[in-house]
């Protein structure tokens, strides 16, 4: 099974969760607006949230699968059922004394660390306390399902674990709409929301013990045990505790700051959501197939394997978060308000949401192009290199944040992020470079320039479709500038394929490859993806 259609199997389950988080997203807009509601109600998920990346998708599965897969490779199901249930054992423990301290420590993690610019306000800070309390324990949640979904991804399955994430957005979206019918207040629908956190959280560990059931593997819960495979796995954890979050500690560092403001949290999360569709969506099916088949690789002494992975992976991510970077930044206004302005969220939102949007859209391709390199790293075991890399990110996030928020208020949060990960990106792509670890071969240099080509030429014939369309844009109609909004964004997404098919920016015997493989047998026998769940 080839890498992009492994790619397109994992993007494919993220873009319906990404696709249901606008929705999410748009409801909480129309509802609740940019008002102190939405406020306590994302800097308390801010907190769980950034446990959850920085522990269990971050620091646990980039240590967890290699060593996973190379139990799985040396000794069989048996070996690697063994080194689960000592790693299950000791996680289990860790969360639940975790997750106690924080529940009963919640009023000063507020005050100090979740949003200290609150404290002025009190019943928006009583608000963050209970609705973080509420949903900590999704946290616990998440990291079971962290660690059930690398199983799966060292089996070569990735769809399940790439789905559940819907659940989230699916229970969050079925919230809003009851409190809408119902007509509640804006408090009793943020409590609301934040229970369906946590019951997705439920819901999302119960269909991943169920699908690691289904492939024949089972744990047994035991007494923790420091033993010499999970001292390892804690090794190699700690440095990739800020290797692997370091955009999550980027975006708590900002909020922090940002809680001086009012409004600015939600402004910020709601430009976050439209950014991280493209990220999210590539990022993720990238940092998901990638670090397993290079571990594999590396593992069996197939260098050449390696390289050619991570050429395909540097392809497939700079093909599709460059143009969507130069488009979310050429037309940010238009594409906020067609997703946001109604109800409760203004015209004033729109123009303060579209400023955050350009900067982070700036710093889109760096992003995901960690996610390609970072493995390479990881997959060698080496956590200490990107780690210190990842502190130098940090430090410039948070000088560039205090620097600059005072001229340019939440936009500086979202530049800050812009250009940590950046510097982030240069440091871990020079490293691979001297080292001689990895080096773009001649095919994927040349595409990467044509791709930067048609890119540019799309973002050209976007602002120019901008200008000539300026008045039917400004229709008061709803429908007719959302028709606008969409032939604008077709126009360019016709422009840039057609410029990067005819150059050979895109690998054309593969891309014709999948579509025939889609249209004769979905999905092959043996082959990493499940059937359709």
């Amino acid at each position: 099974m080839s890498l992009v259609k492994k790619f397109a199997g994992v993007g494919s389950a993220t873009m319906a969760s990404r696709l249901l988080g606008f929705v999410r997203e748009a409801l909480i807009a129309a509802t609740l607006g940019a008002g102190p509601v939405t406020d306590a109600f994302y800097a308390a998920f801010r907190f769980p949230n950034l446990f959850r990346r920085l522990f269990a998708e971050g620091a646990f599965n980039t240590a967890f699968i290699p060593l996973f897969a190379k139990e799985l490779e040396g000794g069989g199901m048996e070996a690697a059922r063994k080194f689960g249930e000592d790693v299950l054992s000791v996680l289990i423990a860790a969360l639940l004394v975790l997750s106690a301290g924080a529940i009963i420590a919640m009023p000063f993690l507020v005050s100090t660390v979740i949003a200290p610019g609150f404290s002025d306000t009190p019943d928006k800070f009583d608000l963050t306390v209970v609705m973080t309390r509420i949903m900590f324990p999704y946290l616990f949640c998440m990291s079971m399902v962290a660690m059930l979904s690398g199983v799966l991804n060292s089996m070569r399955r990735y769809f399940l674990a790439a789905f559940v994430p819907v659940l989230l957005n699916i229970v969050l979206i079925l919230v809003l709409l009851a409190a809408l019918r119902g007509g509640m207040d804006d408090r009793l629908t943020g409590l609301w929301l934040a229970w369906g956190v946590f019951l997705s959280g439920v819901l999302q560990l119960v269909f991943l013990v169920w699908g690691v059931w289904r492939e024949g593997f089972s744990m047994q819960l035991r007494l923790p045990r420091l033993t010499p495979d999970v001292r390892r796995l804690l090794v190699l954890m700690a440095p990739a505790l800020l290797t692997g979050g370091v955009v999550q500690i980027n975006l708590l560092v900002g909020q922090i700051i940002a809680s001086a403001q009012d409004n600015a949290i939600s402004l910020l999360n709601f430009a976050d959501r439209i950014n991280q569709l493209p990220l999210g969506v590539i990022g993720v099916a990238v940092g998901v197939v990638l670090l397993p088949e290079l571990s594999r690789a590396l593992r069996s002494g197939d260098h050449a394997d390696a390289e050619h992975l991570q050429n395909r992976s540097l392809e497939f991510a700079l093909g599709l978060t460059l143009p969507a970077a130069i488009g979310l930044i050429a037309m940010p206004g238009p594409i906020v308000a067609m997703l946001y302005e109604r109800g409760e969220f203004t015209s004033e939102a729109t123009l303060l949401t579209a400023q955050a949007l350009a900067a982070f859209a700036a710093g889109l391709p760096a992003y995901v192009l960690i996610k390609v390199f970072s493995p390479a790293f990881f997959a060698r075991e080496d956590m200490k290199t990107p780690m210190w890399f990842s502190i130098v990110a940090v430090a410039v996030n948070i000088v560039a944040s205090l620097a600059l928020f005072p001229i340019y208020g939440h936009v500086a949060i979202a530049l800050a992020t812009t250009v940590s990960a950046w510097l982030n990106l240069l440091l871990l792509a020079g490293t691979l470079w001297m080292r001689n670890d990895f080096r773009p071969s001649a095919v994927t240099a040349r595409r990467v320039v044509l791709i930067a080509v048609a890119s540019f030429a799309m973002g050209v014939l976007i602002w120019a479709l901008q200008m000539l369309l300026a008045p039917i844009m400004e229709n008061p109609s709803g429908l007719i500038r959302l028709a606008a909004v969409l032939a604008i964004i077709a126009a360019g997404a016709i422009a840039y394929f057609a410029i990067v098919i005819a150059t050979g920016a895109v690998d054309r015997q593969q891309l014709i490859g999948i579509v025939r493989r889609r249209r004769s047998r979905p999905i092959e026998a043996g082959t990493a993806t499940p059937d359709p769940e």
